[in-house]
């Protein structure tokens, strides 16, 4: 006997878009745009660790002190990286001030692009974020279409379809059961390429059609549709030798969204991510840290010559793009400052398993030979960073003293202490940085008191979940289990 699948709720109803952009609008972006990150964040951490460690330091030649020295400096690769990305963005705000405002892109075509598992769990986040779509992007994008892209079968189709009727916006793109791409990709890489050959058969695969890739849980709001207006109209007055094929923006996630606080404490750390690494690499036109597949803007002609058929272990195809535009069209990627507003998992379970499955095909595609190590050393160092950080934690390290009968745990010059310094400098940066974006972006625009001071103090407990994750994702491509892409429920 089948399953009863329980009534859907009505849709909710369908906002109104502006007929033309508004002065809030303009004014939301100019705030948003004039935020920069903050320095005392880093410089205060940095000082007192430095200052600390100089002072505990003991000379130290034993093999604990060696693999210390190693695997506590291996993080400083990235985080200089990300230090450039956020001065940079300071430097961007400092020079321009607040950003020309900007006008709608007449002469642009923009499909958002949805890829969705169709589940009932998955459904509420997705009809939030395709509303959002429908009532904040038309003003901006006179011509524009939202592609909700469905597997043929999926549980909720009934209520994808009927959220399709509530505007001529929206279409659904079912993929067939039976439709198989030449190298076997399966998975959402399987459903985006299904989209790329339909947008090959409609003539869409254009320079002035743009593709906005996003996540079944990931809205936007008016600050998010006049960035990516000013992108797409800048790239049209640019230079044809400069002009950007690329781009990304900020993933937060608004306090509104969170059903569980502790995870979406947890998730303080993306947004820094985002402002930093992102900025730093596909801000100056190599995302050699790939990209994430939500507010991934790109032209259609050119995602028409890179396609998504990665093959069937392909389950970080985000990435896999990333770095392939990297060999293709080196220098032509750019980040914006616009935001796109997501949800962090239900529960720690969720935070887990989301993990490992990114760091499961991570840690494949570091190992992907048809890439050029030139273009996946990067990302190799900072995936080793990640799946170490259960070795890496200091509880694990003090066990370690304790069972070899020598608590000393400097390294084995006192040189070292500064990139060590540097380096826990910038986690506390990053969670700091991350918490005040996503509270920034929330109803009331603010942390509250109590929130950074409880995000600090769980950064050792935030980074054992981390690198769970990673070390479980790392396991299974070690024992080469089957590729699977793990869908978490997605709250509404």
């Amino acid at each position: 006997m089948p399953p009863v699948v329980p009534p859907a709720a009505p849709p909710a109803p369908l906002p109104s878009p502006s007929p033309a952009p508004s002065r809030q609008d303009g004014r939301l972006l100019e705030r948003h745009q004039a935020w920069k990150p903050g320095v005392m964040s880093f410089l205060l951490p940095f000082a007192v660790l430095l200052v600390f460690g100089l002072w505990a330091y003991l000379p130290n030649d034993t093999w604990l002190a060696w693999v210390l020295t190693v695997v506590w400096s291996l993080p400083v690769i990235g985080v200089m990286v990300g230090i450039q990305g956020a001065f940079l963005i300071r430097r961007r705000v400092r020079r321009y001030g607040s950003m020309v405002p900007a006008a709608p892109a007449t002469r642009d075509v923009l499909v958002v692009l949805v890829p969705t598992i169709g589940r009932h769990d998955t459904y509420p986040a997705l009809e939030r974020s395709v509303l959002s779509y429908v009532e904040h992007l038309p003003a901006w994008f006179p011509h524009m279409r939202v592609d909700v892209l469905t597997e043929e079968g999926c549980e909720a189709a009934g209520q994808i379809d009927a959220l399709a009727e509530l505007s001529p916006l929206i279409r659904v793109v079912t993929v067939p059961k039976a439709y198989g791409t030449p190298n076997g990709t399966r998975f959402k890489a399987r459903a985006n390429h299904y989209a790329h050959e339909l947008r090959l058969a409609e003539g869409e695969a254009r320079d002035e059609v743009w593709v906005l890739h996003m996540d079944d849980d990931t809205a936007v709001g008016p600050d998010t549709a006049t960035s990516l207006a000013q992108f797409v109209n800048r790239q049209r007055r640019a230079h044809p030798d400069k002009t950007k094929h690329m781009a990304q923006g900020i993933l937060t996630y608004p306090r509104e969204n969170a059903v569980n606080m502790f995870t979406w404490f947890a998730d303080a750390v993306r947004p820094a991510d985002d402002i930093a690494r992102f900025r730093a690499l596909t801000g100056m036109g190599t995302p050699l840290a790939g990209v994430h597949g939500e507010l991934l803007l790109m032209r259609a002609s050119i995602e028409a010559t890179i396609g998504w058929d990665f093959g069937p272990k392909a389950i970080v195809e985000d990435a896999q793009l990333a770095l392939t535009f990297c060999r293709r069209y080196p220098g032509r990627s750019d980040w914006f400052n616009g935001r796109c507003y997501g949800a962090s998992p239900a529960s720690v379970r969720d935070f887990v398993k989301q993990r490992e499955r990114w760091a499961w095909g991570l840690v494949a595609l570091c190992f992907n030979r048809s890439i050029p190590l030139r273009h996946r050393w990067f990302l190799s160092v900072c995936v080793a960073t990640w799946i170490l950080g259960p070795l890496q934690h200091i509880g694990f390290v003090l066990l370690v003293a304790w069972f070899t009968g020598n608590m000393n745990t400097s390294p084995v010059t006192q040189s070292v202490v500064l990139l060590w310094s540097m380096n826990f400098a910038y986690v506390i940066w990053t969670y700091w940085e991350g918490l005040r974006l996503n509270a920034m972006v929330s109803a009331n625009g603010r942390r509250k008191w109590w929130e950074p001071v409880v995000v600090v103090a769980c950064i050792p407990l935030f980074s054992v979940l981390e690198g769970l994750g990673g070390l479980r994702g790392f396991v299974k491509f070690a024992r080469r289990e089957e590729n699977k892409f793990v869908v978490i429920a997605k709250p509404a």
